[in-house]
């Protein structure tokens, strides 16, 4: 097995074993996509507040932010361009996010640890801008692997909830 292959076996197993359960056991009023989608404007947010933080410390000069800058509208070009095809999914089919961002969601985690070894190692009087960028990353994973979830039909979701650290059939609580 080549190691894209295993890439992309991880890739399933965190998408169907750790993100699909999460997504099914939301309540029907706030499905994944619209939780993925703030996650993704919560990125977008995050990243901007750590760039703009750079700046306002006197840290990094407006023409030295520009790379950031440009990072930041890729990436709020990229929720744009999800929000726009957000009516392709429908429940009960296949959701089409899935197969597009294959390719999106492995190789954003590398970036989210990447920003965490930042942050963590950063000096003092940028800690609390790359911190900022370390969170928009790995808000920005979650929110790929949540509008990547395939959308139940509404009859299909999990009924049981846990109470008191045992399972119990919502019809007996």
């Amino acid at each position: 097995m080549s190691f894209g292959d295993r890439i992309n076996q991880f890739d399933v197993w965190l998408l169907d074993r750790v993100f699909q359960p999460f997504a099914d056991r939301l309540p029907e009023r706030v499905p994944a996509m619209a939780v993925g989608m703030s996650f993704q404007l919560g990125a977008i947010m995050l990243s901007a507040a750590s760039i703009i933080a750079m700046i306002v410390i006197g840290h990094m000069a407006l023409s030295d932010a520009m790379f950031n800058v440009l990072v930041w509208c890729l990436g709020l070009a990229f929720y744009v361009g999800i929000n726009r095809v957000r009516p392709m999914v429908r429940p009960g089919h296949m959701n089409p996010l899935r197969v597009m961002l294959a390719g999106m969601r492995p190789l954003s985690i590398p970036f989210a640890i990447y920003a965490l070894y930042q942050g963590a190692t950063a000096p003092p009087h940028f800690e609390i801008a790359l911190w900022f960028n370390s969170l928009a990353n790995i808000i920005f994973v979650a929110g790929i692997y949540l509008i990547s979830c395939e959308v139940r039909p509404p009859g299909h979701r999990q009924t049981s909830r846990v109470r008191f650290g045992r399972m119990q059939e919502q019809g007996s609580l």
